[in-house]
């Protein structure tokens, strides 16, 4: 590069532009924010500190207009002083629009108020929606005798004989009879279902200590399950363990995967195993026992039989055990007759929540999955829950409504797929259905739309 091309590149970069019509020439480039000493008139920058105090008049313009231009740059339209920094502005151009949104903020607050003052509760069906003969279901209160899979199929045990109920066509098919099983002990009956968590397999639990696993699609029992020496009351799935407790006080799980004998067995009941019941998570077990006590159990720690917490005070048998869907770690728990109470409890830290006494016994429990409401299924008592359905707002248990259409005591209760409707087998031989649970909440706003909604908009 020469001398001439060097020169011309250096021009380039001397900034401001104005510099370029300047008669002096520079050689040393300038940044438009770095200053160049070298570009700079000092002589003329002392003589302004110098005089300073002196005002510069340009002689073109007049007395008048510069005492005008004076007058615009330093005072407002009333011919007060301007006052240039001030945090909210004038009051004409800035309190008047602070005052529309304090007011609309206080009347979207009334709004509020008011529909908080006015909102009904939601209203409970007068009556069930349908109701299914089921003869032959047997008034036992041990026993888990209904439950409705994900594939929208309700399987029911009748006397000896089980039936597989379709919501979606109301058909009705004939699973097992013990009577053609070729079982030698005319006793013998299945007390107990339970489907898998998807719905392929059905697990059935029998008076004589068997645990079988039927396939619906071909009505075939596909395993016969070892581990139980007395009657299986309550099953429950996790993924492919099946857990089943017995009359002989043991727990025990079976990996259907792998061969019919239990991969552990836990007995730390001193009597019979009512109820059994994964967390939603799969990660704890809740066991109730007919000597009053709930157990919980970590699903890593089974095979050593250490529990992580156990609960003694209920004073009857612990049937119904339910998880809450939406706060992590909490167990619900009702007591038999003697007891009658809905207890809540936190697995976490090992406390009780709440104990609220319903003055009958507690058959079944079911969590709303759309409402924070649990539903209790009663049976034998002294208050006017007997024989009836009962809605609990949780946390507060405030009871919301009963329903009474049942002439005897509820066995069993179980869910919908949905959450939107619970059926309770009766010891008055009857199957009824309830849509007590729906409809699920409205959507809120998303967080655009409350981002772009002045009137939620925190900022002014």
């Amino acid at each position: 590069m020469d001398d001439e091309e060097m020169v011309m590149f250096q021009s380039d970069w001397c900034s401001p532009r104005r510099l370029h019509d300047s008669p002096t020439e520079y050689h040393f480039p300038a940044d438009r924010y770095i200053p160049n000493r070298s570009l700079m008139n000092l002589d003329q920058v002392r003589s302004s500190f110098t005089n300073g105090t002196r005002p510069l008049y340009n002689p073109k313009f007049s007395d008048l207009y510069r005492r005008r231009l004076s007058d615009s740059l330093t005072l407002d339209s009333e011919g007060k002083p301007l006052r240039m920094l001030v945090f909210r502005g004038s009051p004409k151009s800035s309190r008047k629009p602070l005052r529309f949104i304090d007011q609309m903020r206080q009347e979207d607050a009334a709004a509020l108020s008011r529909a908080h003052q006015t909102h009904q509760p939601r209203r409970l069906p007068k009556k069930e929606t349908r109701i299914l003969d089921a003869p032959r279901i047997r008034n036992d209160y041990y026993g888990s005798i209904i439950d409705w899979g994900k594939n929208n199929v309700l399987a029911i045990v009748l006397g000896r004989e089980l039936y597989l109920w379709n919501s979606l066509n109301q058909s009705v098919t004939k699973l097992l009879d013990v009577e053609q099983l070729s079982i030698n002990d005319d006793h013998d009956r299945p007390i107990s279902v339970a489907w898998s968590q998807d719905s392929r397999s059905l697990a059935v639990g029998y008076m004589f200590s068997k645990l079988q696993l039927w396939d619906v699609e071909t009505s075939k029992c596909i395993r016969s399950l070892q581990g139980h020496t007395s009657r299986i009351s309550t099953i429950a799935w996790n993924g492919h363990i099946v857990t089943s407790g017995s009359r002989d006080r043991s727990i025990t799980n079976h990996d259907v995967r792998a061969g019919s004998s239990p991969i552990s067995c836990i007995v730390r009941h001193t009597d019979e195993v009512c109820g059994v019941k994964w967390s939603g998570g799969g990660n704890l077990l809740a066991s109730g026992g007919n000597e009053n006590s709930v157990y919980i159990w970590e699903a890593s720690k089974m095979s050593s039989s250490k529990f992580l917490h156990r609960f003694t005070e209920h004073t009857a048998a612990v049937k119904a055990l339910a998880w809450s869907p939406y706060q992590f770690g909490v167990l619900a728990s009702g007591g038999g007759t003697n007891d009658r109470c809905i207890k809540l409890w936190n697995t976490q830290n090992g406390t009780r929540l709440a104990s609220v006494d319903t003055q009958a016994q507690i058959c079944g429990l079911e969590w709303n999955r759309h409402h924070k409401e649990i539903l209790g299924g009663h049976g034998y008592g002294t208050g006017a829950l007997r024989n009836h359905l009962s809605l609990w707002k949780y946390p507060s248990m405030e009871r919301v409504g009963e329903l009474r259409n049942h002439n005897s005591r509820i066995i069993s209760l179980s869910q919908s797929a949905d959450g939107l409707t619970v059926v309770s087998a009766g010891a008055d031989e009857t199957l009824r259905f309830w849509e007590i649970f729906g409809p699920p909440c409205k959507e809120k706003l998303s967080d655009l739309d409350s981002l772009l909604s002045l009137k939620t908009f925190p900022m002014r």
